[in-house]
């Protein structure tokens, strides 16, 4: 009678490894996928800071970019307030530099308008 009960187990124990494989299979697509991928997009994003970038530091620390070293960021905090920051201690770009230049049109006069100064 033991030997007839152990006949029938054979092709069970080949279902619990699948549902583990199919388990670590999931948390691989839903965890560990997109947090390498957050991650590659935050080291990207901290590779191409540059001086005039508004960013957030991970503490929420608002700042301008004056500076870059390999591994340091300089912000400009406060007018003549300067601070350094690693790199990935930067959460954030609030607004790139080019897209600042680009939004800000240059001052112009109307024609006929005149300028009264007193």
């Amino acid at each position: 009678m033991l030997i007839a009960a152990e006949g029938g187990g054979g092709a069970g124990s080949f279902t619990p490894l699948l549902m583990i494989a199919l388990l670590f299979a999931v948390m691989y697509f839903m965890m560990i996928r997109p947090q390498q991928k957050r991650r590659r997009e935050a080291e990207q994003m901290q590779s191409g800071l540059g001086p005039g970038d508004e960013v957030v530091t991970i503490g929420g620390l608002y700042g301008t970019v004056t500076g870059v070293d390999d591994e340091t960021v300089l912000l400009e905090v406060a007018p003549g307030v300067q601070t350094r920051y690693a790199r990935p201690a930067i959460a954030r770009v609030v607004k790139r530099a080019e897209q600042e230049e680009e939004a800000t049109p240059a001052p112009s006069t109307a024609e006929g308008a005149e300028v009264v100064k007193e």
